[in-house]
């Protein structure tokens, strides 16, 4: 009897061992396509070019903070911490704020989206098929990958809405364009 007793608990501990791990990856996935709606949204206003909806997916403050650390970061490894250059550039800080106010625009980050197959005149697939696409980080981050790398960041706010936090992807494609 007291065999069949520790069978027993024992199955019945790896049931709800395996009901946890499936409750757990049922959470990461309504997360990564919960997300997927409004991410959906960010590169339509990125391929239209809509300022607006685009603002509403944008966390300015969080974004204008991460790129100003990555262009200080990149001063730092490209002069050496220590350097006039670098100094310069921490100095510049309002110069280093407008910079940043420019790269924070749809037509900036179509270049980034063109690369992920979301071009001008590309239909954006619905949520269920970009949510394959994103990397949970935790509950309210997720990563959008682009060629399997991390580029785009988006965070669920207070409000619900998950808005980019950060840009993770080449500077390089953040391209200046002309023009409003």
């Amino acid at each position: 009897m007291t065999k069949g007793l520790t069978r027993t608990l024992k199955w019945c501990g790896a049931l709800v061992a395996a009901l946890a791990a499936a409750l757990a990856a049922g959470c990461a996935t309504v997360a990564r396509y919960d997300a997927a709606g409004d991410i959906r949204a960010f590169l339509i206003a990125v391929r239209d070019g809509d300022r607006p909806a685009f603002d509403r997916h944008v966390d300015r403050a969080a974004l204008k903070t991460n790129l100003r650390a990555r262009v200080l970061a990149r001063a730092a490894s490209a002069y050496g911490v220590q350097s006039r250059q670098t100094a310069a550039a921490l100095l510049a800080g309002p110069l280093v704020d407008v910079a940043v106010d420019e790269l924070v625009r749809p037509q900036v980050f179509r270049a980034a989206a063109s690369l992920a197959g979301y071009g001008p005149e590309t239909h954006v697939p619905p949520p269920l098929v970009i949510g394959q696409d994103l990397q949970l980080m935790d509950q309210n981050r997720v990563c959008a990958m682009i060629r399997r790398r991390c580029t785009f960041v988006f965070k669920r706010e207070d409000d619900d809405v998950w808005r980019l936090i950060d840009y993770e992807g080449d500077f390089g494609l953040l391209q200046r364009p002309r023009g409003p």
